[in-house]
């Protein structure tokens, strides 16, 4: 055998894997799914194999009407051609550079590009790769941010029940979805959490905000009481807590969270990794509910979830307590390999350009009188208790059964899947996001599906 043959080294013959590697492409045993029945899915797939505009093509050939922009991520509809051109170009330019002590240009471009659609005050952009990645950033800057001021012993962290911030040991930690937590114990000590804003009592089927309930904000100040404002280094909620089941805050109530966080120096972290990038009507969730939060998580839409991407947007105060020391030394010691990918980041550019030449940050809020009229419709039919919206967000909750929690949106879910129309579960509530681009006869497609699901439906 020659020298240098690939069936050579100088350790001796080296086995070669390509000739007796049993492939099976479509065998679906490997990939252990996330957040998923496995078994049952295995039982009966439900593949996709194509994508384009609002509708997924199943491997047997049917269109499925997308009907919550993938998850939670798909903004712009499927397949848009500024972003794949966008990800075609920067691969065959520059495809991978690091982020310590080295840059691209495409990172700051596009940080800059997030900086111009922010709300007022956030002049900064730390990317990660997704929204957990993200939200555990945000958590990590608000106690070193603490310990930059002087403030050390701030170290406490508060999350709210119900609410959903990704699956890292932080984002579990102040994430308040049982199932989401029980299986791993303790995981980070010192947390606490307020209490969640969901009452059928007081607001079944409200149309947008519910009129009840902003003084549950007050819980805040009962955690103080318990805990210390000088322990307390950060709270975090989703503006909408849609993972759980869309949970619409009450009117008021993030306002009043804010101002009791301002009263005792705790920063407040809006995890937008939804409701960022036109999910309500505006660039982002804070904007639509008026609050200027300390840090703002985002991920999902802003790449359209063509690659995986997340930023924490960031005020000037936090970001400068960081620059005091000397200039040679590492001013914040966290980061990801992937930060500011190159692909990720020409990804986010075509995703801002597609937004702003279709004006789809906004446009949600001129479909949003049209959707709800459409979600509300859903109103009597079998086992539903509740129907809520806001921006192009809906969710029906439907009355559990006792022996089979959450089985009863389960099978509205397969069978909705099954008439070509793809939702989200969530225990008992199904919720519906679709894509930005829906026109009305696709909303009357979605809910034709949808309610005719409902009706049939034991």
């Amino acid at each position: 055998m020659a020298a240098g043959s690939p069936k050579e080294s100088r350790q001796g013959p080296t086995k070669d894997f390509s000739m007796n590697v049993q492939i099976k492409p479509n065998d679906l045993a490997a990939f252990w799914m996330p957040f998923s029945a496995n078994r049952q899915f295995k039982k009966a797939p439900r593949l996709f194999v194509e994508a384009k505009g609002v509708h997924y093509v199943t491997n047997d050939g049917r269109r499925v009407l997308d009907g919550t922009s993938g998850l939670w991520c798909v903004n712009a509809g499927h397949c848009r051609p500024k972003i794949i051109e966008a990800i075609k170009q920067q691969v065959e330019t520059l495809d991978f550079a690091g982020a310590f002590q080295m840059g691209h240009t495409r990172a700051f471009e596009a940080a800059n590009r997030l900086i111009s659609i922010a709300p007022k005050g956030f002049e900064h952009v730390f990317f990660t790769n997704s929204g957990s990645e993200s939200v555990e950033t945000a958590l990590k800057m608000a106690i070193a941010y603490h310990r930059a001021k002087g403030n050390g012993t701030k170290v406490r962290l508060i999350g709210r029940e119900r609410g959903y911030h990704g699956v890292n040991f932080g984002g579990t930690s102040v994430g308040g979805i049982g199932g989401n937590r029980k299986m791993f114990g303790t995981l980070v000590g010192g947390v606490d959490h307020l209490r969640h804003t969901h009452d059928l009592s007081r607001n079944a089927f409200t149309r947008g905000e519910p009129e009840h309930g902003a003084e549950l904000a007050d819980d805040l100040e009962r955690l103080v009481a318990l805990h210390d404002a000088s322990t307390i280094a950060a709270v975090i909620v989703e503006p909408v807590a849609c993972s759980t089941g869309v949970l619409i805050p009450p009117k008021g109530y993030l306002k009043r969270l804010e101002a009791i966080c301002r009263k005792h120096d705790i920063l407040l972290i809006a995890d937008e990794v939804i409701t960022a990038f036109g999910r309500l009507g505006t660039a982002f969730g804070s904007d639509y509910f008026g609050i200027s939060p300390d840090l703002i998580t985002t991920a999902k839409a802003i790449t359209n979830g063509t690659i995986p991407m997340g930023a924490v947007f960031v005020k000037s105060h936090i970001h400068d307590a960081f620059m005091n020391g000397p200039e040679w030394m590492i001013d914040f010691f966290h980061g990801y390999t992937y930060s500011g990918h190159p692909m990720a980041c020409a990804a986010a550019i075509g995703t801002l350009d597609t937004f702003a030449e279709e004006g789809l940050l906004t446009r949600a809020a001129e479909l949003a009188p049209y959707w709800g009229e459409r979600v509300h419709a859903l109103k009597g039919l079998p086992h539903v208790i509740d129907v809520r919206n806001i921006g192009l967000i809906g969710a029906v909750e439907f009355e559990p059964d006792p022996a089979q929690p959450g089985k009863r949106a389960y099978d509205r879910f397969v069978q909705a899947f099954e008439q070509g129309l793809l939702v989200r579960q969530t225990g008992d509530i199904i919720a519906l996001s679709p894509p930005l681009i829906i026109s009305k006869d696709e909303i009357d497609q979605l809910f034709d599906i949808f309610s005719k699901v409902l009706k049939n439906a034991s």
